[in-house]
């Protein structure tokens, strides 16, 4: 989840404090993977992210009815391949109330490249982790587990690619699925510019489409984050991108029913900053709905419909110098969720929950 460039590791590292192993509890017997279904009269498997605390879980607490399944983030390997994390007992609680299938996210904490590079390479760390993943499944009764594993050098594919064929077989041993959050590309082409080669290269590029859908149940393509805070102000996915991104993914031979779509909850703000390590430099900042709501009226700012993108967006004037705010609002969501129909996918996943424009709750067949 490329948003998380900006985002996360404060939280992950707060997590590290607790080991999975201190909530162990007998597991139930059982034989064979879950296989996370559609339980809601949509046909569409809708996928909610969350983070352990308010405003999430109270987000999901409201919405479960209309909720597939529940991703929290709160899992992440340490520099052993032990996972450490707890999952949030309301969420669980709630899931399973509402018959909400909960597949946790399993991360690399902080997106850290060199700690994922140890995992890959060093055989005892790799199979250390593997049995970790198999082990939270057990103890956890959970469904499922996801990968966020970003951050990885290009150079890493092949050992990535091999790390997860052999985390499925040990995880759905243990009775769980197990799939992936992958950042999305429109080609192989790193691109024309430094940022492009950058993200390519370390955020892009490592991940093999069509081996990793060959083994894993099912892939969230997270078509998001088409702007970062490192990028130039644009819309966090624009309707043309995602399209690119989707017909590239198709192309390698990953079958619809196989991709869940990354759809954009959140929003983005960028603006000048300054600080003293970085100096003046502009970034952005992923924002929910109804804060970039709220800056458009506190600057009595005009929100503009793009009708490629499929986004609105403002651009104003604080104190003579522009900012923008590029809006994931409930007609953009509809838009995206045209494109899991047209495309015959599996349905979409979401980051994440408390960040949306809650109008999106009044729509039918979600």
């Amino acid at each position: 989840m490329l948003r998380s460039v900006r985002r996360g590791a404060p939280l992950l590292l707060a997590l590290a404090a607790t080991s999975v192993r201190a909530q162990t509890r007998a597991a139930p017997t059982r034989t064979a993977p879950h296989r996370t279904a559609p339980h809601r009269a949509s046909t569409l498997e809708s996928i909610w992210y969350t983070r352990n605390g308010a405003p999430s879980t109270l987000d999901f607490v409201a919405h479960a009815a209309h909720i597939s399944a529940v991703s929290p983030q709160v899992f992440v390997f340490d520099n052993d391949g032990d996972i450490q994390g707890a999952l949030d007992t309301t969420v669980v609680r709630v899931a399973r109330a509402q018959h909400v299938t909960i597949i946790p996210l399993v991360m690399n904490p902080g997106f850290d490249q060199v700690m994922m590079h140890r995992i890959l390479v060093v055989a005892e760390v790799r199979a250390h982790a593997i049995r970790s993943l198999a082990r939270v499944c057990r103890e956890q009764h959970v469904d499922g587990l996801q990968f966020d594993i970003e951050n990885v050098h290009v150079t890493d594919r092949d050992v990535f690619t091999r790390f997860v064929q052999e985390a499925v077989d040990s995880v759905h041993r243990a009775g769980c699925t197990l799939s992936a959050a992958v950042v999305p590309r429109t080609s192989d082409d790193p691109g024309p510019t430094a940022y492009h080669r950058w993200i390519y290269d370390n955020w892009r590029g490592v991940y093999d489409y069509k081996a990793l859908a060959d083994t894993l149940d099912f892939l969230s393509y997270m078509t998001y984050a088409q702007h970062t805070g490192g990028s130039t102000p644009g819309p966090v996915g624009g309707t043309p991108w995602i399209k690119a991104c989707l017909e590239f993914v198709l192309k390698q031979g990953v079958p619809p029913g196989k991709i869940s779509l990354g759809i954009p909850g959140y929003s983005d703000h960028w603006f000048p900053g300054w600080n003293w390590r970085d100096g003046a430099h502009a970034r952005g900042n992923d924002i929910s709905y109804a804060t970039g709501d709220s800056i458009i009226k506190k600057y009595r700012a005009t929100r503009v419909w793009d009708p490629v993108q499929q986004s609105p967006f403002a651009m104003f004037e604080n104190a003579g110098v522009f900012e923008h705010v590029w809006l994931e609002d409930v007609r953009s969501f509809q838009a995206k969720l045209a494109l899991v129909r047209t495309y015959k996918l599996r349905g979409y996943s979401v980051w994440m929950l408390g960040l949306e424009d809650m109008r999106i709750w009044a729509l039918p067949n979600l």
